[in-house]
């Protein structure tokens, strides 16, 4: 039986880990680099390892580091979180090889999904929807032009290895094709290691739907549901709301079931993310997070289900809790990420001190925090800060709460568009149907057409008419209206999701190998 978890990250993700381990009654131990020694992750974990300097290849990606810190503090198994080496097949191999519980899928099912040209071929045998595209192993500049102008314009081009949508290049004009194949194949060359492309039919307005899917070791499966991601800047999602609103009844049966196909398909196990694009009532796979994702708060809240928690126990060998029959949606979450970067120099990310970070309470309210006043905000990192998720019957409400809660959520010290995410969510019913992130044909609105959130300190006002008081003097988004939060303090929620969100620690006892 696992006793003791290394989780091999940082940051929220890495706090939101360690809250579950310590109910169960796990040991904990974080890792951190020299820019992390005071983060908040290693505050809140039984023991900390140091793994190494900033940059993350000598660090958080050093699977060899990681590794050494696991067997020197004793652990038994390994949460990977997301991001950095949760999806790396040799990182989970490298723990199975060492005799660790890697918490997540076997390597095998890493792999099947690591590559987009592998995994799309795959699954459009398994009868899978997938757009129509060119994944051949001819991948030569001239053959991949004759297969751009094969399928048609506008096309998409992305890096085979790719993920995260970096690297993309859209093409809409016949004169492109040449350049932009060239750019896409350096960047997947450079980012990914591997120059290998994929061609896709691009699809101007669609949604991001996506299903959480979880299995067990004794072949169980089940869905948790979907989720709706289609609001994004530069790839990245910013909101995130669970059931994904406005689908047909039997687009999103037939969508759910096809995302169990691809879990069966690969020998998944553990918590996975299947994300389509969903567009004029047809849905194609895009591709497989094979790992927790960041939004699954989401679902947690609409399910009353501790993700976390199934990891743990499938890992340690038991059968899921749940039948599919069993699984029961109940409500509507919305989800903000609260990311430390300057709306006003395109999201650029923005480190340093924070002179003061409040987090939102209220009905239903649920903040998952890697950071608090005091804290500082490394520029190596990724700029996310924590999250804010509104759970609500309806979705109108929910959107009213999470509205309401980004107006209370400040911070001094670095940037962050949270304020403008907020003045972005309507409380009004009838103003939520022309909102873009409550369109029921869901177009994906990218934050850069819509001046809510792009737009200057000096051109917002408040729901009732006021300018925002500017607060820029002190790095500061939104107003300050009611008092700051301790950082002693423990958030709670009411309602479904109903557990202790965040709350501080000191009980870190560091280590250095």
């Amino acid at each position: 039986m696992i006793k003791s978890l290394l989780v091999a990250n940082r940051g929220e993700i890495a706090c939101r880990i360690f809250r579950t381990a310590r109910r169960l009654g796990l040991r904990t131990i974080a890792v951190f680099s020299d820019a992390d020694a005071s983060a908040r992750h290693v505050a809140q974990a039984d023991e900390a390892m140091r793994i190494g300097p900033a940059a993350p290849r000598e660090s958080y990606l050093d699977i060899g580091r990681i590794i050494d810190a696991a067997r020197a503090a004793g652990a038994q198994a390994i949460h990977p979180g997301y991001g950095f080496l949760s999806e790396n097949a040799q990182f989970a191999q490298a723990c199975a090889d060492a005799g660790l519980v890697f918490v997540g899928p076997p390597a095998s099912a890493i792999a099947a999904m690591g590559s987009k040209i592998v995994a799309k071929a795959r699954l459009r045998a398994a009868g899978v929807p997938v757009l129509p595209g060119y994944e051949g192993s001819q991948q030569d500049l001239p053959h991949l032009k004759i297969e751009a102008l094969r399928l048609g314009l506008p096309l998409i081009i992305k890096p085979a290895a790719g993920g995260g949508g970096k690297g993309m290049r859209i093409v809409r004009h016949k004169a492109e094709i040449a350049a932009a194949l060239a750019a896409a194949r350096r960047l997947a060359e450079s980012g990914f290691g591997d120059g290998a492309l994929l061609l896709e039919r691009y699809l101007p307005a669609p949604r991001h739907v996506e299903v959480q899917v979880f299995a067990d070791t004794r072949a169980n499966f089940v869905h948790l549901g979907d989720r709706d991601c289609s609001i994004q800047r530069r790839h990245q999602k910013l909101i995130e709301e669970a059931p994904a609103p406005a689908l047909p009844d039997e687009g999103r049966a037939r969508m759910r079931a096809a995302a169990i196909v691809v879990a069966r398909e690969i020998g998944y196990v553990s918590a996975g993310t299947v994300e389509f694009l969903f567009d004029d009532g047809e849905f194609y796979f895009m591709e497989m997070n094979t790992r927790l994702q960041v939004e699954h708060t989401v679902t947690e809240a609409v399910t009353g289900i501790d993700l976390v928690e199934w990891q743990l126990r499938v890992a340690d060998g038991e059968a899921l809790p749940l039948a599919q029959a069993e699984v029961h949606l109940q409500g509507h979450a919305i989800e903000a990420r609260v990311c430390a970067e300057d709306p006003e120099r395109d999201f650029l990310p923005s480190a340093g001190a924070l002179r003061l970070l409040q987090w939102p309470s209220g009905e239903s309210i649920r903040v998952d925090a890697g950071f608090a006043t005091g804290d500082e905000v490394p520029p190596t990192y990724d700029s996310l800060l924590g999250k804010v998720i509104a759970w609500a019957p309806s979705r109108e409400r929910a959107a009213a709460r999470l509205s309401a809660a980004l107006e209370q959520t400040y911070c001094a010290g670095v940037h962050t568009p949270s304020w403008r995410l907020g003045t972005a969510l309507p409380s009004s019913p009838n103003a939520l149907a022309s909102c873009p992130l409550h369109a029921s044909r869901g177009q994906r609105p990218w934050p850069s057409r819509h001046s809510r959130f792009t737009a200057g300190r000096d051109t917002l006002r408040t729901r009732a008419g006021r300018k925002p008081t500017d607060l820029s003097a002190l790095g500061m988004s939104g107003t300050a209206s009611r008092p700051i939060f301790p950082a002693s303090s423990a958030i709670r929620s009411r309602g479904p999701v109903g557990r202790t969100l965040w709350k501080s620690s000191s009980r870190a006892a560091h280590r250095r190998p």
